[in-house]
């Protein structure tokens, strides 16, 4: 996510969602009521009276903004649409007052105006821009005995390598050749150490050198290994990489994980539940009263509940007292467990009597 302007006084925002895990932010930032505009494309029709029958209308680009009335994130297409009625645009294209459904899009500017932006609003939109500037994942593109890295952040790629081998043909003695891509394949994974405590791995390339760097991996590295997922590409260099962001398994592979810190999360509470019930508290009454007397070391709250009830007074309570926050999305089973709990549940520093 990017920051194009941010006007405080008149409460605008502009801003560029730039991944899937940003369009989900905002389908949680943008609210009922909120002023939404963009640029977006509608079929006009001829109203000359000379319309014929196959005349489809013309597709005409420009700038709208509508008053949201309801909001809809579809996770699996990845499509975050806006509905609500026009209060600008070009009067000679469309009629202000009528009902149009924007669609936010990637690496698209989008405006955002609302009446206040509350403070839990504006950490998580930095929270989004923060994540912008990290390693989203690296993929190892190999083929034969060359390897190349390709940094993915949001803001573009950075390659690295390539990594060579030198691994002579199979009519070589086994036991040398055996030996070279060990060094080989322990010079890849020096490569990819040196950015630290890596979220995703994808390792791709045309051959088998990819399936047996992973065997390599889940053997002599085992805590990079577990964290690597194997893609097919019809070539290697740079190309291949071009080939794994186009597939796109970089957004579903960090939505995944994302989607999974977040069940993890709910399993332990619901196993503290099952094993030690005064351990947590769950409903929106008992979770209050928790937070007032400084008892929530975790707060589990669902994306939903967030915008429907006024709590965002309680999760900065949470905070100050050194206690965690974490948002889970209602758009997987984790998240309907919570929600079966009342959308609300608190993992406790101590037992309330």
């Amino acid at each position: 996510m990017r920051i194009l302007e941010e006007d405080e006084k008149n409460g605008v925002i502009e801003l560029v969602p730039e991944t899937l895990d940003d369009l989900w932010h905002l389908s949680h930032i943008i609210e009922e009521g909120d002023l939404l505009s963009a640029r977006t494309t509608r079929r006009i029709q001829d109203t000359s009276g000379e319309k014929i029958r196959s005349d489809r209308g013309v597709k005409k680009t420009f700038y709208l903004g509508i008053r949201v009335e309801n909001l809809n994130f579809h996770v699996y297409t990845g499509r975050l649409r806006a509905t609500g009625i026009i209060e600008r645009g070009p009067e000679d294209l469309v009629p202000l007052g009528s009902h149009h459904t924007l669609e936010v899009k990637l690496n698209t500017p989008l405006r955002i105006k609302k009446d206040s932006w509350s403070r839990w609003t504006l950490r998580r939109l930095q929270e989004a821009v923060k994540a912008s500037k990290e390693i989203r994942a690296i993929i190892l593109v190999i083929e034969d005995d060359v390897a190349d890295l390709g940094i993915i952040r949001q803001y573009g790629v950075e390659y690295q390598g390539p990594i060579t081998g030198n691994i002579p043909g199979k009519r070589m003695q086994q036991r040398d050749r055996g030996k070279l891509k060990q060094e080989f394949y322990r010079k890849i994974t020096e490569a990819i150490s040196k950015y630290g405590d890596l979220e995703t791995l994808i390792i791709a390339g045309p051959g088998f050198y990819k399936s047996d760097f992973h065997e390599y991996l889940m053997d002599m590295h085992p805590e990079i290994g577990r964290k690597a997922v194997i893609e097919n590409t019809g070539t290697g260099g740079r190309s291949g990489i071009y080939e794994v962001l186009r597939k796109g398994t970089v957004e579903k592979v960090s939505s995944e994980n994302r989607i999974a810190s977040e069940i993890r999360n709910v399993n332990t509470l619901l196993e503290r539940l099952a094993r030690d019930p005064d351990s947590v508290v769950y409903g929106r009454d008992e979770v209050i009263n928790a937070i007032n007397m400084g008892a929530v070391e975790k707060l589990l709250v669902l994306d939903r509940v967030v915008s429907r009830e006024d709590i965002e007074g309680y999760l900065d309570i949470v905070e100050s007292m050194g206690g965690t926050v974490i948002l889970i999305s209602s758009e997987h089973e984790g998240g309907r467990q919570l929600e079966a709990l009342g959308g609300l549940a608190g993992i406790l520093r101590f037992k309330l009597s």
